[in-house]
């Protein structure tokens, strides 16, 4: 097989990341450049992207532990809890190309704050945030005789990246205005709804004051005021 019909060599490089514009949600988009190192040129690429948080690639402060604690417990222990928190995984068709081509990445940034990943990134607001992203996916290239050929991408391919942290913030910042979103069950949503309206609370932010102001601090201070109970309906909806 000559060398302009031989299986390519692709290698990965993430070249930068920006917010997306005009998404609908928070998106981050990564520049994701794309070599061939070896045989014929590219016809078109099916291509996976596994992104995920390489956690142990980078030192935390007293309080970035405090606050990953949830996730990885008491920082003695880092060293058998830490593990690689998995992000996303993006598709994208790559179009033709000879010697290299860029290509953009979507991610959407969430702020579900029952995901890992969420409670990982809003823990950490400085430095940066180790990446790295995993490729598989079909190569589709020209045979000797003029048809179609394929070959398969292996998950050994590889790139590392460093993601700033306070561009995720900004990010969620500029869609959320600061205000993180809580899951909450209908019984749970109903009752606090309920109390809400008994207690005549300008909005969930002071619903939710009102309840933590009340909590105990130590002995002799005031119980938590009992919700009213009501029966549970199907579905758990958001409030902020």
């Amino acid at each position: 097989m000559t060398a302009q019909h031989a299986i390519p060599d692709l290698v990965f490089t993430v070249t930068g990341v920006e917010p997306e514009r005009f998404a609908s949600v928070p998106t981050l988009r990564f520049g994701l450049e794309i070599r061939r190192a070896g045989g014929g040129p590219v016809r078109s690429v099916s291509l996976t992207t596994a992104v995920r948080i390489d956690v142990a690639r980078r030192r935390y402060d007293a309080a970035e532990q405090r606050a990953l604690a949830e996730l990885f417990g008491e920082p003695q222990r880092w060293g058998s809890t830490v593990r690689p928190l998995s992000w996303t995984q993006v598709t994208v068709v790559v179009p033709p190309f000879d010697e290299s081509t860029t290509v953009g990445l979507h991610v959407p940034c969430t702020y579900d704050t029952e995901l890992a990943v969420t409670k990982y990134l809003r823990a950490v607001r400085d430095g940066d945030v180790p990446l790295d992203f995993l490729f598989n996916g079909t190569i589709f290239y020209e045979a000797p005789d003029g048809g179609m050929r394929t070959a398969q991408i292996s998950w050994n391919s590889d790139a590392a990246f460093r993601l700033p942290a306070g561009l995720w913030h900004e990010l969620i910042d500029r869609y959320f205005d600061g205000s993180p979103w809580l899951r909450l069950s209908r019984e749970t949503y109903d009752r606090l709804d309920a109390y809400r309206a008994g207690g005549v609370h300008v909005g969930w932010d002071a619903t939710v004051r009102s309840l933590l102001d009340a909590a105990p601090h130590g002995a002799g201070s005031p119980a938590v005021p009992d919700l009213p109970s009501l029966p549970a309906t199907a579905g758990a909806p958001w409030t902020q």
